[in-house]
């Protein structure tokens, strides 16, 4: 049965995703029951649903989730779930939220994905076709969930793409692919390494015909490109090679684009405020992605465009500075590639924060770079003795704990010197200490600005 022929619809998650795929379908004409495996809905959600003429259900999910022609999966939902498990049992389809919804958006879609920096490249891109006059929707896995656009007129879509939405992506056309990276990430949702990058890559397959894909260099074998002749690289060794089309040449002061035999400056570095190289490497791919889709920025527009474009809360954003330290919060850094990236990327001897609820990661990277970028380490959660361990293991004892990150911050405080970086990049999670790394970064950012006083 085409998707187009099903009129019952249970969708798998009340949360953001599942929410906005269940109004959709309704919209749709279509008949829908949710099915939550906690035990509670939010009100605000509860009356959208009431009010749309859905039901639901909690502590499911019961059989009544499976009297449908499909089900629909919500963002996060794993292919061993038992709902998708019992689904395959009684031959039931079982389709995810992109593949419901691509078919009815208008305008061209750029997907990014990516370990780390998906959501600043997601957000910093958008910008700068917004800001280059084009209409232009930005969201996905950040912001407005994806099927809040569909059936709307845009000339433009950027859409921050995850794993977990990617795995079960088939139909999805774009005009532009983006992988930022590549780190080990969600391997207990994937299975294995493999498994998560093979997720990543099908961005780079599931284009259009004459669509983009843009990629770091050192990950070009791992995403085994299939289309190099439609592939643009971004790399900072002048000599690296690849048999991608084109280039993102990260230089000593600016970033310049080299395709079909011509280089295109696409920005210096002090055009932006954003923090770390890390950023730099967003910002070029942001420019090179409005060249690629055709919305050409004028380059007298570029520094201006920048200048406009205000940071995500929590990634690497400037907290404050007090008495000559300057305090960073990326509590989004909630990985250890993550915290890896801030540490090399932020200029400057640190003192670093780290912590909190673990994904089973080895600590062993994040200890060399502890090791090279840290004079000292702050220590708080659920993890800190693995870290800890980890830490001394690579012979880097300038190690102190922390009960709480007001304790920590102080703790930091005292052990960094003027010209110094305290930075907040936990490689874990929150879930041990907060709701979610926002409300870690904001209680980060409500004692610095308390020493500010």
């Amino acid at each position: 049965m085409k998707t187009s022929d099903m009129k019952r619809f249970t969708v798998i998650g009340g949360g953001v995703s599942g929410t906005a795929l269940a109004l959709f379908a309704r919209r749709l004409g279509a008949q829908v029951y949710v099915s939550e495996e906690r035990g509670v809905i939010a009100p605000d959600v509860a009356e959208q649903l009431k009010n749309a003429g859905v039901g639901w259900e909690v502590n499911g999910h019961t059989e009544r989730a499976f009297e449908a022609d499909a089900l629909l999966l919500s963002s996060g939902i794993p292919p061993f779930a038992p709902c998708v498990l019992e689904a395959g049992r009684r031959g039931l389809p079982v389709i995810g939220e992109l593949d419901f919804v691509v078919p009815h958006i208008k305008g061209r879609v750029a997907g990014v994905t990516g370990s780390n920096g998906k959501s600043t490249l997601t957000a910093l891109c958008g910008h700068i076709l917004q800001k280059t006059g084009f209409k232009t929707g930005v969201g996905g896995n950040i912001g407005d969930a994806s099927p809040l656009f569909a059936g709307e007129p845009f000339d433009y879509i950027v859409l921050e793409l995850s794993s977990f939405q990617l795995h079960w992506a088939r139909e999805l056309k774009s005009s532009l692919a983006v992988v930022t990276n590549l780190a080990p990430d969600h391997i207990d949702w994937h299975g294995s390494y493999e498994a998560y990058v093979a997720a990543k890559a099908k961005i780079l397959s599931l284009q259009d015909r004459g669509g983009w894909g843009i990629i770091q260099h050192r990950d070009y074998e791992a995403l085994k490109v299939a289309n190099p002749e439609r592939t643009v690289v971004l790399s900072w060794d002048e000599h690296s090679e690849s048999a991608a089309a084109g280039k993102i040449f990260m230089g000593k002061d600016s970033a310049v684009l080299r395709l079909e035999g011509k280089e295109r400056l696409l920005f210096r570095y002090g055009d932006t405020s954003l923090l770390g190289n890390h950023n730099l490497e967003n910002t070029a791919m942001a420019l090179a992605s409005a060249h690629l889709l055709g919305a050409g920025v004028p380059d007298a527009e570029v520094k201006n465009i920048l200048a406009d474009f205000r940071p995500l809360p929590h990634r690497c954003e400037l907290a404050g500075t007090v008495n000559g330290v300057t305090y960073v919060d990326d509590s989004k850094g909630t990985n250890v590639a993550a915290s890896v990236t801030a540490m090399t990327s932020i200029k400057g001897r640190k003192v670093v924060i780290l912590g909190g609820k673990g994904k089973g990661e080895d600590y062993g990277i994040l200890a060399e770079a502890v090791k090279r970028e840290a004079d000292a380490a702050v220590l708080i959660g659920e993890e800190k003795d693995r870290i800890e361990t980890a830490l001394k293991n690579a012979g880097f004892n300038a190690i102190s704990k922390a009960g709480g990150m007001e304790e920590a911050v102080f703790e930091a405080r005292g052990l960094a010197a003027p010209g110094m970086v305290v930075l907040l990049s936990p490689a874990c999670t929150s879930w041990d200490m907060y709701k979610n790394y926002q409300e870690r970064g904001e209680h980060f950012c409500a004692v610095v600005r308390d020493m500010e006083a």
